[in-house]
């Protein structure tokens, strides 16, 4: 199953090292979000060298959008599991994470010694102010692609009154997205008709169990040496946040500050702002952010050693999932993404998520521009609601520089969050 077998492309199947060489190239200038990051990808396993034909990438990619999780970093260990079985997509996956994971870990330890130095929290200003039309960003190109008919318009809608007036958890909305996108969908397969591939479902039995091991081992054994009570939460919670990361990064980031900002209280939300702006500016997968989270609480619960610990915890629960989809589901690529039904329930949930990040967008902002909240509830129905005196004019001020730089301007991020930075500790001498 891991040869290419594309007619339309001679196969080519490099070494191990030339593999390990590519995906680390790709892991250390991942940079840029999935976007960028699924371009670079293309570039070089389909343009440059051929390891893949165009239709094997496209139904990959389709196949990787359709799981929890980074995207990105699924298709890369799609393309080394196709090339060299489970050792290939071991190879392609960890060093698409590890290089950002790596830098992420240094900066939450320096932000969480230095964070409460009055130059560090300008700079975070200016970063915060920029992560608001990030996200903003992102609404649009995701509304862009997604809302593509009224139903999708109604979908959208419908997410966004959920957790945004009535709180609703972020898995039950992809649930319910999901399913209604599948009820709506027919029942005809897309394109031409796929035979299902002859995989022995013991091996495939096999292959879940191993994964599920893998993925829920440490984390059984954590519970089983006791007093780390902090440690199995954490995991727990990284887990089930794995398993609903439809929609990227952006989508869930509003289920991770419900839970870990007003559930646990592990960090605040314009700590997780901040750290928001890192991911940003660090190779790998936006997601990483969870691992800033995981830091901090760790870090505030027993020092660097413990911060550590919760670090490691947090990208295990997080990314060891995505290759049980990847080594489970592979074999089956070309005949689900034939399958309309599953077409309808992704589009269904990006839809949703639409609406969901922009509830993120709001949230972000009223933390950002106000500086005293408060929730205001009617019933079941509730909103936040600021307090008018408390605006602060300088992250407003900020917000704005960002949007026409971004926007308008269309500027890279990294240069927008530097110049932000910047400009968030000049106004703040003011």
């Amino acid at each position: 199953m891991t040869a290419l077998d594309s007619p339309a492309v001679e196969p080519v199947r490099p070494g191990l090292a030339l593999l390990f060489s590519v995906c680390l190239r790709i892991g250390l200038l991942s940079f840029g979000g999935p976007a960028a990051q699924i371009a670079l990808m293309h570039q070089e396993f389909v343009d440059r060298r051929r390891w893949l034909g165009e239709q094997q990438y496209l139904n990959a990619l389709s196949f990787c959008m359709l799981l929890p999780g980074p995207e990105a970093m699924q298709l890369a260990t799609y393309v080394g599991w196709r090339l060299h079985g489970v050792i290939g997509g071991l190879i392609a996956g960890l060093l698409f994470v590890l290089p950002g994971a790596c830098v992420i870990l240094l900066l939450a330890a320096v932000y969480a010694w230095y964070g409460d130095v009055p130059l560090v929290a300008a700079l975070f200003l200016g970063i915060k102010a920029a992560v608001i039309i990030i996200v903003i960003e992102a609404l649009l190109k995701v509304a862009r692609r997604a809302l593509g008919s009224a139903v999708h318009w109604v979908i959208a809608g419908l997410a966004f009154v959920a957790i945004f007036l009535l709180a609703v958890p972020f898995p039950l909305i992809v649930v319910a997205a999901a399913a209604l996108g599948f009820v709506l969908a027919g029942t005809e397969a897309i394109g031409e008709s796929v035979a299902a591939p002859r995989i022995s479902l013991a091996g495939t039995l096999a292959t879940t169990l191993t994964w599920l091991v893998v993925w829920w081992l440490p984390l059984g054994l954590l519970a089983a040496m006791g007093g780390h009570d902090l440690l199995v939460e954490i995991g727990l919670f990284f887990s089930k946040l794995a398993v609903v990361t439809f929609g990227g990064a952006y989508a869930v980031l509003a289920y991770l500050g419900q839970a870990a900002v007003g559930e646990f209280g592990w960090l605040s939300a314009g700590e997780m702002m901040d750290g928001l702006g890192l991911a940003e500016t660090t190779p790998g997968p936006l997601i990483l952010v969870t691992e800033f989270v995981g830091y901090l609480a760790g870090y505030r619960a027993g020092g660097f050693e413990y911060g550590l610990l919760a670090a490691l915890v947090t990208l295990w629960m997080t990314f060891a999932p995505c290759f049980l989809w990847i080594f489970v589901g592979a074999p089956y690529i070309e005949w689900i993404c034939a399958q309309r039904r599953l077409r309808g329930a992704l589009n269904a949930i990006t839809a949703a998520v639409v609406g969901v990040i922009l509830n993120l967008s709001i949230w972000f902002a009223l933390q950002v521009f106000f500086g005293d909240l408060e929730r205001a509830n009617v019933g079941p129905v509730g909103w936040w609601q600021p307090a008018l005196a408390s605006l602060d004019w300088r992250a407003l001020v900020l917000a704005l520089l960002c949007a026409l730089l971004l926007l308008r301007l269309h500027w890279g991020i990294t240069r927008v969050l530097v110049l932000a930075a910047l400009g968030g500790a000049l106004l703040s001498l003011v």
